[in-house]
């Protein structure tokens, strides 16, 4: 994955594996890059969460985005199988997300936590 390439050791990227948001809920993303500090429990902060969509796009981009923007996490993707582009959301704020960009197959993008990386959308699509 090319996620994989552009975080140092500080952070580990995790694939469909349980996810803390609060006190009452649990998460699966497909993809989390959590900071290295946990060791006995599921992470509860991540630098970005990713869900691969092709028949919850709703449900991706409006409870799960909501969930996440609630619990503060900096930055979620959104990668849509079936329109071949990502959604990026962030900025959370009151449980909702202020910023918001679709990219397509011919673009790239860098996260907020790893600024060097560059990674063309088309890149993680199949």
């Amino acid at each position: 994955m090319p996620l994989r390439d552009g975080f140092g050791t500080g952070f580990h990227i995790r694939g469909q594996k349980p996810f803390i948001l609060d006190d009452y809920s649990e998460s699966e993303p497909d993809v989390a890059v959590v900071i290295r500090d946990y060791t006995d429990h599921h992470p509860s902060t991540a630098v970005l969460l990713v869900e691969v969509t092709d028949t919850t796009l709703a449900y991706d981009r409006l409870d799960k985005a909501a969930a996440y923007a609630r619990n503060a996490i900096p930055e979620y993707w959104i990668l849509n199988l079936c329109d071949r582009c990502l959604k990026v959301y962030h900025r959370p704020s009151h449980g909702a997300y202020a910023e918001r960009t679709l990219l397509t197959a011919g673009e790239t993008i860098s996260t907020l936590a790893a600024p060097d990386l560059r990674i063309e959308i088309a890149a993680l699509l199949p």
